[in-house]
């Protein structure tokens, strides 16, 4: 394909989306793409909907009623090829009311034991689906649940000699971050958004990395490369019909 891949995005927060964007550069490298973020949208009260996991929850509600149940018919893929919607598995520890969620079907919190870190993204993920009204995951729509947290992929690519990193159990630490405080302070990371950035660079070339060290990186990276075989598939059939 000549025009560059066009993705949408849905994630908690403007730091999830740099560390995803990285991700997506090395796996699509050297096919040019452009990422529109659609969830927060880009202001300082993260849009209409909010930030975190609850602004996710509403774009995903949103997005059944607009689709008419069916997410892959939803209008955006008239203008994206590729839709990913990111939730970090902490969100299985969480209830609707912490995000001022009205609704409460049950069926948070489903946090399981860990490990192994799918029991919990696991059914995370169908709790996400039910959030846009599918039972089967659409074939252009890709799910991102880093395990505990996108900080996770962050401590691996950056930090892969770290104790948690080497010791295999980062998937079930229950917040990753925290060990960016105990590396060398010439290198240590900051969770914002602008020192994420200053890191793009090591976050790309370190995500084969990553996928050896996390399983949900692994999944999301096997599931992404699926959507994008899809659109070209659709893409080539179109040409030659």
């Amino acid at each position: 394909m000549s025009e560059p891949l066009r993705l949408a995005l849905v994630a908690e927060g403007p730091t999830d989306r740099v560390v995803i964007e990285a991700a997506i550069s090395s796996m699509l490298d050297p096919r040019p793409f452009v990422l529109n973020q659609l969830q927060p949208e880009a202001s300082l009260a993260f849009g209409p909907l909010g930030g975190g996991w609850g602004g996710v929850y509403r774009w995903c509600r949103q997005a059944a009623v607009r689709s008419g149940g069916s997410l892959d018919a939803d209008p955006l893929f008239a203008f994206h090829d590729v839709l990913v919607i990111h939730l970090d598995a902490d969100v299985a520890t969480e209830r609707y009311q912490s995000a001022n969620i009205h609704e409460d079907p049950g069926d948070l919190p489903c946090a399981q034991p860990c490990p192994p870190p799918n029991a919990t993204t696991d059914r995370l993920r169908r709790v996400l689906l039910r959030w846009v009204g599918e039972i089967v995951l659409p074939d252009r729509t890709v799910l991102c649940t880093p395990s505990k947290s996108t900080e996770a992929w962050v401590l691996a690519a950056l930090f892969p000699n770290d104790p948690a990193v080497v010791g295999g159990n980062l998937e079930c630490l229950p917040h990753p971050d925290n060990r960016f405080g105990q590396q060398p302070i010439e290198s240590r990371v900051y969770k914002s958004e602008s020192d994420y950035d200053s890191h793009t660079d090591s976050l790309r070339d370190a995500w084969p990395t990553v996928t050896e060290s996390c399983t949900e990186a692994r999944r999301f990276s096997d599931d992404f490369r699926r959507a994008v075989q899809t659109v070209d598939a659709r893409a080539d059939a179109t040409e030659s019909s």
